[in-house]
């Protein structure tokens, strides 16, 4: 098998990945800081750790694939669930059979929610400056 290369975004994190057949290791590299770190290490939670091995356990190829993520941008959770949906869609490309699986779990959506931009004359996206009638 040959390395599947697929992208994953969420917010303004965007996540890479380079799957391969192996043993299950998953190691993460931020673009900031260059060196690869185990997931455990990266993602210190079990909540984004199950994130990111979510796609990988409804499928049951928690031990098939060795997965190089490059991820920059955004907060933890944000690249948390960019890489569940680069992941995602790489299985979808190895087995059109994970599909009927992964779309119920809306695994396979990118979220579009973003971050409002703040407007001038107001404090922040939404929130105007304190009112004085008089």
């Amino acid at each position: 098998m040959e390395t599947i290369h697929k992208i994953g975004r969420r917010k303004t994190a965007v996540a890479r990945i380079y799957l391969t057949e192996g043993k299950g290791n998953i190691v993460v590299r931020n673009k900031r800081n260059k060196n690869y770190k185990e997931l455990g290490d990266y993602f210190p939670t079990a909540t984004l750790q199950y994130k990111v091995n979510q796609p990988l356990m409804l499928t049951d190829n928690e031990k098939s694939f060795d997965i190089k993520v490059s991820v920059f941008g955004g907060g933890i959770t944000g690249q948390a669930e960019a890489i569940r949906l680069a992941i995602s869609r790489a299985l979808c490309e190895l087995d059109p059979e994970n599909r009927t699986i992964l779309k119920p779990e809306g695994l396979l959506t990118r979220d579009p929610r973003m971050v409002e931009r703040k407007k001038f004359g107001q404090k922040k996206a939404r929130k105007k400056f304190q009112f004085s009638k008089r």
